[in-house]
């Protein structure tokens, strides 16, 4: 019998600190909150599925055949209740775009939290335990999972690609928080074992039927052949269980008709550097922190504690090729990383972790300086350079001030400032201390941005202003004829203008008085046969989309 190959971890009581809870738990919430409210959904996906979750809460389409506009929904049912039930319920003290928010930030969390007990729960395996010290000292075994399983959530939070993603309401982010579910049922097969069967049992069908079954397949697969190859009983005997699921969630797919295939319409042998390159910055920084994992723990990727995030990544990765370079796709392979990023960090050289903390205060820094230079500018005129620029790129736009943004940003610029000379300070031995920094520093950017740049940004990526310019040429409750209008701008003429919108393909033959129509050149096109044109307006931060208006003679 071959010598099990040692434990590349050597980690002392000291190192294996928790992160104290009040820190944490306000990084997360100062993570999660900015974004969730005083702005309106933006294109494309965010206004698209807010739409179709405000069509079914006004019973304008039906729950269990959703349409926008007169077409088809995707097959992305769950993300759609979830939605339409809270703007049901927020009615009418909320705004249907925050009520339909708020369930989205809770998923956010439940995706965080499932992550942190995941890592915790495979840090805790003997094969990842670090190595004792021969004259004691060395961390035990919750403590060094608590630290791992916080460094999880920091790697989480710092990585670039969830910033966007993560604070919009469409299917996607309940499809993370359904992998970060399944993640840890597998984790804590040993541990909990009639929870994570519940919670697997509800995880894949739940990922089905959040759009993406051939993902809940793949990973029931997958899951099924780490469960198989355990060395350990309980996990073992979870086997069936987990085929069992994936079984579920493709039948029930099935029966639902929620299959969508998607993969292989934009994939071409050149889009691979483009992928690449999205990787290279979509996971920053986990990905390097990744690959050391891979390469010091190399001896061991056959264990749980690396096969279960592994997995989760590689059929994430490869649904991003498959799909050409989907980056809804490639967001679901984050709690695999996240994990798997925690796990260097106990291998990880002084100086190295000592580089990332230099290029962290350095890159947010800096980006908080130019954050800050430009909202002066769009206010006072000095300097005059990016106030022109903005003028440019947000023609048409004024800036508003706001008390209360500027305190929250003030706040945050300070927090930032003490974080780094706590660190720098203080925290030279945890296991944690090398990605407080990223996430304290995405967590700055994204806080500033939510604050002082909320409005030029609302402006730039809402469609509130265009569809104003519309209403001066559109009567008020008029229905519209947009044959194949696109669902973003659907969704906000029916939002914002509050008209009955028409989008099927045969829409200019109906009823309606009104035809909408989007081209892509300067001028409008010569009004169809049995219109006459109206106007022609220009969504202020779009160069070549026209939307050209026509009636009835």
């Amino acid at each position: 019998m071959s010598a099990t190959p040692p434990i590349p971890a050597l980690v002392s009581r000291d190192a294996a600190r928790r992160l104290p809870r009040v820190a944490l738990l306000l990084l997360c919430a100062a993570y999660v909150l900015p974004g969730v409210f005083g702005r309106d959904p933006w294109k494309n996906a965010d206004l698209a599925a807010f739409g179709q979750m405000l069509a079914m809460a006004e019973g304008r389409s039906s729950w269990l055949a959703p349409t926008l506009a007169g077409l088809p929904a995707d097959g992305a049912w769950l993300p759609h209740w979830l939605g339409a039930a809270a703007i049901v319920v927020g009615s009418p003290w909320l705004d249907p775009a925050l009520a339909a928010r708020i369930p989205f930030a809770l998923v956010l969390v439940l995706a965080m939290t499932a992550v942190w007990y995941s890592c915790f729960a495979l840090a805790r395996t003997e094969a990842a335990q670090p190595l004792p010290f021969a004259f004691g000292g060395e961390a035990q075994a919750v403590d060094y999972a608590r630290a791992i399983a916080d460094a999880s959530i920091l790697a989480l939070i710092a990585t670039l690609g969830l910033l966007q993603l993560g604070h919009e309401t469409t299917p996607e982010l309940a499809q993370l928080a359904c992998v970060a579910s399944f993640q840890w049922a597998l984790a804590a097969a040993p541990y909990r074992s009639l929870r994570s069967k519940a919670v697997l049992l509800v995880a894949l069908p739940a990922l089905a039927f959040s759009g993406a079954p051939a993902m809940a397949v793949l990973l029931g697969t997958a899951g099924t052949a780490i469960c198989a190859q355990s060395q350990y009983e309980q996990v073992r005997r979870f086997t069936p269980w987990v085929a069992a699921a994936a079984v579920l969630a493709g039948g029930l797919a099935w029966a639902f008709d929620l299959w969508a295939w998607r993969v292989g319409r934009d994939f071409t042998a050149a889009s691979l550097p483009l992928i690449l390159r999205q990787w290279l910055w979509f996971l920053w920084p986990a990905w390097p922190l990744a690959l050391w994992t891979l390469w010091r723990w190399r001896r061991h990727l056959q264990r749980r504690h690396l096969a279960v995030p592994i997995a989760v990544l590689l059929t994430a990765l490869a649904a991003n090729v498959a799909m050409g370079g989907s980056d809804r796709a490639l967001m679901l392979g984050l709690p695999g990383i996240a994990v798997l990023a925690a796990f260097a960090l106990p291998t990880l050289r002084r100086s190295t972790g000592s580089a990332i903390d230099w290029f962290s205060v350095f890159f947010f820094t800096l980006s908080a300086i130019v954050i800050w230079v430009i909202y002066a500018s769009m206010h006072t005129g000095v300097p005059a350079k990016p106030a022109a620029n903005v003028a440019r790129l947000a023609p048409g736009y004024v800036p508003e001030f706001s008390a209360t943004a500027l305190v929250v940003a003030v706040l945050a610029t300070l927090a930032w400032l003490w974080l780094v000379r706590w660190r720098t300070s203080r925290q030279q031995a945890a296991l944690w201390r090398s990605l407080v920094l990223p996430a304290g520093g995405v967590v700055l950017a994204w806080t500033l941005l939510m604050t002082l740049w909320l409005p030029l940004l609302d402006y730039a990526r809402s469609y509130r202003a265009h569809v104003s310019s519309l209403a001066r040429v559109i009567p008020a409750g008029a229905c519209l004829a947009a044959p194949n209008l696109s669902r973003p701008l659907a969704a906000a003429l029916e939002y914002h203008g509050r008209w009955r919108v028409d989008a099927s393909p045969s829409a200019a033959q109906g009823p309606c008085p009104i035809l909408i129509l989007t081209v892509k050149v300067q001028a409008g096109p010569p009004a169809p046969d049995g219109w006459q044109r109206v106007a022609v307006e220009r969504r202020p931060t779009d160069r070549d989309d026209l939307t050209v208006v026509f009636r009835r003679p």
